[in-house]
């Protein structure tokens, strides 16, 4: 079916492009070649602006599907009207130059704005460009040959972005009765250093709304952006409690991202809430420390650290935080502060500990900052996500996570910080298969 519409689509097109160089060589009578003209333009306006159909009843991905499709149509059409535009430009210039130019001229404008008509689509709603591809678009939209490439970069982001969620659509009707995610305690997600649990930005990406899809019960950690252990523990501790007296469930489950891991587990071994945590699941956590993090206090001046964290505390205060702290975060990360904490807070035997590692493949895996801290802890200690590295994560039982692809998975890629669909690594289905294994354990 989808083929016979682009075919016809095709059709259409081509006619229509045809139909001005007609005007001056065809021996059609004026008034077929008036009605054939309307016809056609008519039929041209409603493959400009047809909605097009999508058979997983999202508003957003059926226009991207129809800008793909007006790509693929305008790419179908340039395929073939070239030999016979050329014929019409030959014919044309017996009548002059200016007749020829039009003759090719006006298909061409016809064609381009298909094509426009299908960029535009995909760039108000394929949420997986990033400012480069867009960028490259306003730079070389111009540019003979080089706009091919650019648009066909556009093309390929936008099928695989349809792709990806029309099937994510499938399999949630599909296990929608299910709730697979609905475990017998609720979750807490408690984030890492540097950021906040903020209502119109969420830390966790396209996670939570995947989770509670699914039947589970989503908290946040509310802890400030950046404390000492210690303190952050206090504010995980006071969530703890007010999500038992909200749910009136005897435990919850925390996952834990980063120095969320350590806030976590400072909690649990320091503040008595093992009585009240069934299972703690620490994501990309320096458990041992991060040495980037020593070697840049060492080398870096004492006025810079001093200026950088003055204007973090203020930015943070503004944005929400009570007393943010950015050293006391900072030095807690370290590893030679790590060195004491599996003596400081031993393991509860009334608590599941799991951790999660990934790894990036290369500096290219991410952007700035990450990139620059994978070559430095490449150097220290290895393996690594960009900011910890792969051994300090281990804690409890471990699981690695190393995608075939060339991409890796960064410290911010498996919270889906940039909302990013990656080759061989499902960041929902991640964490949709983490809580359905909490659920088949009793949890």
């Amino acid at each position: 079916m989808k083929k016979i519409k682009y075919i016809t689509e095709l059709f259409l097109l081509v006619i229509f492009c045809i139909l001005i160089p007609l005007w001056n060589i065809a021996s059609l009578g004026v008034f077929l070649k008036i009605i054939l003209t309307i016809g056609f333009s008519a039929a041209f306006l409603c493959i400009l602006f047809r909605r097009g159909k999508d058979d997983s009843g999202n508003k957003r991905l059926r226009k991207i599907n129809r800008g793909i499709e007006l790509i693929r149509l305008s790419a179908g059409a340039v395929l073939s009207e070239t030999i016979i535009l050329i014929v019409f430009f030959s014919k044309q210039l017996q009548s002059g130059i200016l007749n020829a130019i039009f003759s090719v001229a006006m298909p061409v404008l016809a064609v381009a704005l298909i094509i426009f008509s299908g960029i535009i689509r995909i760039s108000l709603n394929a949420r997986q460009l990033k400012l480069k591809n867009y960028l490259s678009l306003v730079c070389f939209w111009w540019l003979p040959v080089v706009n091919i490439f650019v648009i066909r970069k556009f093309y390929k982001i936008a099928g695989r972005e349809y792709i990806v969620e029309s099937n994510r659509i499938e399999l949630e009707n599909a296990r929608a009765e299910n709730e697979i995610c609905h475990t017998k305690y609720p979750v807490i997600l408690v984030h890492g250093i540097f950021f906040r649990d903020w209502q119109f930005f969420n830390y966790w990406g396209r996670v939570p709304a995947e989770l509670i899809r699914n039947g589970a019960k989503i908290y946040y950690g509310k802890q400030q952006s950046s404390s000492s252990v210690a303190k952050s523990a206090e504010e995980i501790r006071r969530t703890i409690l007010k999500v038992i007296e909200e749910t009136g469930a005897e435990k919850v489950n925390i996952i834990a991202h980063s120095k969320g891991g350590l806030d976590s587990r400072y909690a649990i071994s320091r503040l008595g809430m093992d009585k009240y945590v069934a299972t703690l699941t620490t994501i990309n956590t320096p458990h041992k420390g991060c040495d980037m993090v020593d070697y840049l206090l060492n080398k870096t001046p004492s006025f810079i650290v001093s200026f950088i964290s003055k204007r973090y505390n203020g930015i943070f205060s503004r944005l929400g935080d009570e007393n943010p702290d950015f050293m006391a975060g900072v030095h807690d990360l370290s590893a030679v502060r790590a060195g004491k904490y599996d003596e400081e807070m031993p393991d509860s035997p009334f608590v599941s500990y799991r951790s999660v590692m990934t790894v990036m493949r290369s500096a290219s895996s991410a952007g700035f900052p990450l990139n620059i801290g994978y070559r430095m802890i490449k150097k220290l200690n290895g393996e690594n996500d960009g900011l910890v590295w792969e051994r300090s994560a281990v804690h409890g039982d471990y699981r690695l996570i190393r995608p075939e692809s060339k991409r890796g998975i960064s410290h911010g890629d498996v919270i889906d910080l940039n909302r990013e669909n990656i080759n061989g690594f499902d960041v929902r289905e991640f964490y949709v298969d983490m809580l359905f294994r909490l659920r088949q354990e009793g949890y």
